[in-house]
């Protein structure tokens, strides 16, 4: 996620945002001479100048949005072949690395959620402050936010909206959704700002009504918590020994599954002292942020969008992968198959 302007670049030109934790990203993937590395969720590009500009680096750029990979082709040009964009989801970013020729990278970032720039293009739907259709679609496959508020039943939207938005009130909004339907279908921003905003008042000091709701859609729309479980294990099977996984997450789900991941590839033992010992397969990553890093004051007052980031880091071990289900580390949430299926 990024936001504001930056005026560094690789060789030349300018970037469009300034990407968070951009400091604290150099820090914990440690670029180095002859190194490769995945920026799993290239955006507008800011943490891959980054890296390129750190050391004599090449860099796997992938992003499942066809306009960010369009939008990154200056950036190509300028790296003089030291970049490649692949437009593919992030969690298949192990078989995007072997296709380049890399069975094994120095590095991973994730940046996750929506960028600064899918929010400030109204025709992509994700942002209530901008009219435009009710999308919310990261790459540009699969049934939009339209399709699912115009779909689901009142229990299922009230599930998403109560789980992924973290929303309080999240069945009497799902009753105003389904209420306003059927009178007509709710296919833009503002329609579904304003059903919100008939359960919910603005409150001066507070968020917007609609920011969780609108949160939990998208997430859900995009499976992004699926995303990054698989993402991680990606990211563990293709990082070779001391390649580092850097993490930056905006929501306390996200977060979750990736402090869950670290610890539990991190954990030495098991069992307890009235119990014999749990064979468990060897540590496969070192954890190097004891608790999540966050954004100091000189960058939320350049970029506020930073306020709710938190980077997490490990280091990967010599240890085979873990062989774990990654499902274990997901909230229970409807399906989205299931929902448009009518079941």
């Amino acid at each position: 996620m990024m936001g504001g302007s930056d005026s560094s670049a690789v060789a030349g030109g300018l970037a469009r945002h300034i990407p968070v934790l951009a400091r604290q990203v150099l820090e914990y993937l440690a670029p180095h001479d002859g190194g490769v590395y995945v920026d799993g969720t290239f955006g507008a590009g800011g943490h891959t100048r980054a890296i390129l500009q750190s050391a004599d680096t090449r860099v796997i750029g992938i992003d499942r949005d066809q306009s960010a990979i369009a939008g990154g082709f200056g950036l190509v040009e300028q790296a003089a072949g030291r970049l490649v964009l692949v437009e593919d989801r992030f969690s298949d970013l192990d078989a995007v690395a072997r296709d380049q020729g890399h069975e094994a990278v120095d590095g991973v970032l994730l940046d996750l959620g929506v960028s600064s720039m899918q929010l400030d293009e109204a025709g992509r739907g994700f942002s209530f402050r901008h009219d435009g259709p009710l999308d919310m679609r990261m790459g540009h496959d699969g049934p939009s936010a339209a399709d699912l508020v115009n779909t689901a039943s009142d229990r299922d939207l009230a599930s998403i909206i109560s789980t992924l938005g973290e929303e309080r009130f999240a069945r009497p909004i799902a009753r105003a959704i389904l209420k306003a339907r059927d009178a007509a279908p709710i296919t833009t921003t503002r329609a579904l700002s304003d059903v919100v905003g008939t359960v919910l008042q603005q409150r001066p000091g507070e968020i917007h009504p609609a920011t969780r709701t609108f949160q939990a859609l998208r997430m859900f729309v995009n499976d992004e918590l699926g995303e990054l479980a698989v993402g991680l294990a990606a990211a563990e099977r293709v990082l070779k020994p001391g390649g580092r996984l850097v993490v930056i997450s905006f929501h306390s789900l996200e977060d979750r599954i990736v402090k869950t991941f670290l610890a539990e590839r991190a954990a030495k033992t098991g069992g307890s002292r009235h119990l014999p010992e749990v064979a468990r397969a060897a540590p496969s990553f070192r954890v190097l942020t004891k608790r999540p890093v966050t954004a100091d004051d000189a960058e939320l007052a350049a970029n506020p969008r930073a306020r709710s980031a938190k980077l997490r880091a490990g280091e990967r071990t010599d240890a085979p992968a873990f062989a774990a289900d990654m499902a274990a580390l997901l909230p229970r949430v409807p399906s989205l198959d299931d929902i448009m299926r009518g079941r």
